[in-house]
């Protein structure tokens, strides 16, 4: 920490020019990828709260996420999008790998609640979270009107192409999952037809949101994997069982229904959603996540990152079976 805290004395002052001292330096929890540092700066004036965001080496460590577009090209895409009214931290500054401590950026820090498990617990939320679904919606309207024909080397993913990654990785393990094949075999023979393209924040899910107890979402974080493609898969990724944290009941986020984030989503975005083509990606979601979980216990096994929560992650391979097989064969 003592070099990193080092670099960043020389950095600061290129955007803070009150900055005097660094009062507090912490690793934040979370981030598979890359790491999030909260800085509590002195300056002439007043303490200020900034968050420095960085890929350590530069290398990725899960090879689910093969479409990550670099974290400055994230930055850039988080200021576009703060731009055009998607509540994101502003941000400052971006380095380059020249100062030695990889490449990030500094951006805002916004108060709220951010880890999934408590947001859906957490007592001083309860008068916002009956709107969180709703604001939900109107976020991604926000985000799927972005204008994309000035984006340039942007990745582009549909569900055909999301389906051959994963059943690439799927079947590197030598361990078959009856559940798993069914699932691909089924979403194969259903591929919705692709009448559009929009920017998709690819992550969209409680944990990579800010919740404020006075105005509900502040924040969307970690735009790390996105791409162009079907602004359902944004829609439904959220519905994922998983990021519900056992409020099965309430499929977005564990804090809302479908119907008040997509009713919200059609007024802000003046676009009748198809519930039938939500629930495809909201199948195609919990598959992916399955076999990204499998993926965790594999780069573990494989000794390139040997940290508990690989493990820890990885079990829970076997919820989404129990998800698809509600998905595919009750609801």
């Amino acid at each position: 920490m003592s070099q990193l805290k080092k670099k960043l004395k020389e950095i600061i002052p290129l955007f803070e020019p009150n900055f005097v001292e660094i009062k507090e330096l912490r690793r934040l929890s979370g981030g598979s990828s890359n790491e999030s540092w909260l800085l509590v700066l002195k300056t002439n004036n007043e303490d200020r709260f900034l968050v420095f965001r960085r890929t350590p080496d530069g290398k990725i460590k899960d090879s689910t996420v093969s479409n990550f577009i670099g974290i400055n090209n994230e930055a850039k895409i988080m200021n576009l999008a703060y731009k055009h009214g998607v509540p994101v931290p502003k941000i400052y500054h971006i380095i380059d790998e020249s100062y030695g401590i990889g490449k990030g950026f500094f951006m805002e820090y916004l108060e709220g609640l951010t880890v999934g498990n408590r947001i859906v617990r957490d007592h001083s939320l309860k008068d916002i979270k009956a709107t969180l679904a709703r604001q939900c919606g109107e976020i991604l309207s926000m985000i799927h009107q972005i204008p994309i024909d000035n984006l340039i080397d942007i990745p582009t993913s549909t569900a055909d192409n999301e389906i051959n990654k994963y059943e690439e990785i799927y079947f590197k393990h030598d361990s078959p999952i009856p559940v798993f094949d069914l699932a691909f075999k089924w979403l194969r023979k259903n591929i919705p037809y692709q009448d559009e393209l929009t920017l998709v924040h690819g992550d969209f899910r409680n944990g990579n949101l800010i919740i404020h107890p006075k105005d509900g979402i502040s924040g969307v974080l970690d735009w790390e994997i996105f791409h162009l493609g079907d602004p359902y898969e944004d829609l439904s990724w959220i519905c994922v069982n998983s990021w519900r944290y056992n409020n099965i009941n309430l499929p977005v986020g564990g804090f809302g229904s479908r119907e008040d984030m997509y009713i919200a989503y059609e007024k802000s975005s003046g676009k009748k959603l198809d519930r039938e083509r939500a629930k495809y990606w909201e199948i195609l979601g919990t598959l992916k996540w399955g076999v990204m979980c499998l993926n965790m216990i594999e780069i573990y096994r494989s000794g390139f990152d040997k940290s508990i929560d690989r493990v820890s992650i990885g079990r829970r391979s076997s919820e989404t079976e129990i998800d698809l097989i509600r998905l595919l064969l009750i609801d």
